[in-house]
């Protein structure tokens, strides 16, 4: 069971600090991505990494998703990126992704404009899965190092 040890304000994101077996973990949110809808963290900072949740390709400002798969690609990029910077790394130092599309014929337009953000090539796992939530096309999770 996690203790909540602490709890900082910052200027783009709140952090919460909690402690297992000696671990920090740092709870990453920020208003500059959708608030998360479920029980769970936008990203957890542990150690030397961030691990971020699934990013859906909902705007923060609208709360609109955009129509197709290369907007939706790209709103999903642009909501890890934030996570990033609010935890203090950036998409360069992301060393693992996992995306996944609700139709794999949509990987080649997917890839396109994933591979402007993430030039770092980190590793990758792209899946086809039956639903993904709010009936989006694609959804990005993230590994960095700080």
């Amino acid at each position: 069971m996690f203790r909540m040890d602490r709890q900082k304000y910052h200027k783009a994101h709140v952090i919460h600090e909690r402690s297992q077996k000696g671990n920090i973990m740092s709870v990453i949110s920020t208003e500059k991505v959708p608030a998360a809808i479920g029980p769970y963290s936008q990203a957890i900072k542990v150690g030397n990494f961030v691990f971020a949740s699934g990013q859906i390709p909902v705007d923060p400002a609208t709360g609109t998703v955009p129509e197709g798969i290369a907007a939706q690609a790209e709103q999903s990029c642009k909501n890890v990126k934030a996570i990033m910077e609010a935890a203090g790394t950036d998409l360069e130092h992301v060393v693992k992704t996992t995306c996944f599309l609700a139709d794999i014929k949509d990987f080649a337009a997917f890839n396109e404009v994933y591979g402007k953000y993430f030039t770092g090539n980190p590793a990758r796992s792209c899946v086809a899965v039956k639903d993904i939530p709010k009936g989006v096309l694609c959804e990005i999770e993230a590994i960095a190092a700080l």
